[in-house]
């Protein structure tokens, strides 16, 4: 029984990160392409196709596991490497290119220091997902740090709330079109997510007695992440890092 619920945790914990990634980026993207209103590179095309077909993939793999086609399970994860790869380029790729874009705008102060949460977000991700990786033949690990990671990359979506309740749901209207934001204003953001982490430690507790070290270890770097971008973010050796960034790129 208990193995049961540990599958009905990871399938709701998917399930409900599917609909955050797409609820809450169907106003300021969804809705807006087949409205016309949308305005933004193929690069930011294919930024938000990786990164909404990923819980998609999530979901899928976690109800093979349930149902034991672990053979299927492994197979698809070879396509989860290539995927997970290309998002973390294409991330780094859209943060570097918005803060030239925005440099060019007048911003660049504002854009480099923002920088710091979509570069560091990738680096998490790719780093939660490389352990994972490592720990394919450890399940007990492997699929702790796989939903660490998909948590952790859900605080773009989860910012879009505050984005709505700051600057309102005008047509056309996207984080990027705006001015960047301090990164303090992504700490919402972060503390929701930090709670949805919350969940499966507290299902750890309840029914193993104890939490698991993929957890301890994981979220605690996630928690601190969420803090320490704002610090690091108005740092003078973090604005250079990404002034080189961006003139590398430029």
């Amino acid at each position: 029984m208990q193995r049961d619920r540990a599958h009905d945790l990871y399938i709701w914990m998917a399930a409900t990160c599917v609909v955050l990634s797409f609820g809450l980026f169907a106003p300021t993207y969804w809705l807006q392409i087949p409205a016309g209103s949308f305005t933004g590179t193929p690069l930011l095309h294919l930024h938000g196709l990786l990164f909404s077909i990923w819980p998609l993939f999530f979901l899928w793999q976690v109800l093979c596991a349930a149902k034991g086609r672990l053979e299927r399970h492994r197979a698809w994860g070879l396509f989860g490497i290539a995927l997970a790869t290309a998002m973390v380029f294409s991330g780094l790729a859209t943060a570097i290119h918005s803060v030239i874009a925005a440099t060019v705008a007048g911003h660049g102060m504002a854009a480099r220091s923002f920088a710091i949460v979509p570069v560091s977000a990738m680096v998490l991700f790719a780093g939660l997902v490389a352990v994972a990786i490592a720990n394919v033949t450890r399940p007990e690990i492997h699929k702790r740090l796989m939903l660490l990671a998909t948590i952790s990359i859900l605080q773009a979506p989860l910012d879009r709330i505050f984005f709505a309740l700051n600057a309102g749901l005008a047509p056309g209207l996207r984080p990027g079109a705006l001015p960047p934001p301090p990164p303090e204003a992504t700490l919402p953001a972060g503390m929701i997510t930090l709670g949805l982490i919350l969940i499966p430690i507290l299902h750890d507790w309840r029914t193993r007695g104890r939490v698991h070290p993929a957890y301890i270890s994981g979220g605690a770097i996630i928690a601190a992440l969420v803090f320490l971008r704002v610090p690091i973010g108005a740092s003078a050796t973090w604005d250079s890092f990404a002034l080189f960034l961006s003139r590398f790129a430029g």
